[in-house]
């Protein structure tokens, strides 16, 4: 793929609508300052200056499409709380769609607080309640979703295990996006791994696809066969393995494995680079990318946000700059 053919598919981004399917998160960030040991326990005082807010799990998958300019619909649960409404606040700040934001008055809003002082986490604090959601609650859910399908290019499912994906309901909005020829992309957890029958394209890291096909990775014969089971297992066309600092590799459906080197100069943080890929490898699917050209693009993407410290996400003009930069030509292993 060339530095032409790269513009064209992302030139073609704000023309796309893709569905979200998955766990929506409350990133919350208490900035700080440290002077001082408290006195009732050997911890430090941290010294509150600002609080910030930024869509997690899902949400973040969301922040890459709406920042590439395109459309988002995001489906999922919140709960009756404070949280839910700076999570709808967030995302009414970046003019997403929120008729498919789903009230579970039996749980909280899932919220992630991270306390920050001098540029270094101190602790986080998670508000969650992992267990599966009810049947009303998965009816309600599919409704949502039914609606949304109607107007969407492509569907992504971003799983974070927090007991939105539960079988059923995978079951049904994967018959449902088939039925349509939407492309399913999928970005799994293990615990939900054998309920993700018929995906397109599934994009577990290296140790995702360890463990789902019990197969440790130590050269391309293993990275192989690990990709081919997981393929088998789940009926899936598509199985893209994210490596970390050996970039990505491409099983497709005619068996082909394609390996495509990192392209991230400085490495600051790897938090939310995974939404970043399969948001941005959805989006060039759905422009008409062929599955290697729309990972060549998605490892782009990732190489950019890897440089950012936090929950990050990357505009269009950064992507076009990091494929004109570097030479798209001759992955390698």
């Amino acid at each position: 793929m060339n530095l032409s053919r790269g513009l064209q598919i992302i030139n073609e981004f704000h023309a796309r609508s893709v569905v979200v399917l998955g766990d929506l998160m409350l990133d919350e960030f208490i900035w700080g300052e440290v002077r001082r040991i408290s006195p009732e326990a050997p911890v430090p005082v941290v010294e509150v200056k600002r609080e910030s807010w930024h869509l997690g799990g899902a949400g973040n998958v969301v922040s890459n499409i709406l920042e590439l300019g395109a459309r988002a619909v995001p489906i999922g649960i919140v709960g009756d709380d404070r949280a839910a409404s700076q999570l709808r606040d967030e995302f009414a700040k970046c003019k997403a769609e929120t008729f498919g934001l789903v009230t579970d008055r039996l749980r909280p809003t899932t919220r992630k607080t991270r306390i920050v002082a001098h540029s270094q986490q101190m602790v986080r604090a998670d508000r969650e309640d992992r267990t599966p959601i009810n049947e009303e609650i998965e009816n309600q859910v599919l409704r949502a979703f039914n609606t949304a399908i109607e107007t969407a290019d492509a569907v992504i499912i971003s799983d974070y295990d927090k007991g939105l994906l539960t079988p059923r309901l995978l079951d049904q909005v994967i018959s449902a996006a088939r039925q349509k020829n939407k492309p399913v992309c999928l970005d799994p957890k293990i615990r939900n791994f054998i309920h993700y029958r018929g995906v397109d394209v599934i994009t577990p890291n290296q140790i995702e696809a360890e463990r789902a096909a019990n197969i440790e990775i130590v050269d391309e014969a293993s990275l192989i066969a690990a990709a081919r089971r997981i393929r088998e297992m789940l009926d899936c066309r598509n199985v893209l393995i994210t490596r970390g600092e050996h970039g990505m590799s491409l099983l497709d459906d005619h068996d082909n494995l394609t390996h495509i080197p990192t392209v991230a100069r400085e490495v600051y943080d790897v938090t939310g680079a995974g939404d970043t890929v399969i948001a941005t490898l959805t989006l060039a699917i759905a422009s008409g990318a062929s599955l290697r050209e729309a990972a060549i693009i998605a490892n782009h993407a990732a190489g950019v946000v890897v440089g950012k410290v936090g929950t990050a996400s990357l505009s269009l003009p950064e992507l076009s700059h990091s494929l004109s930069d570097l030479d798209l030509a001759n992955p390698h292993f």
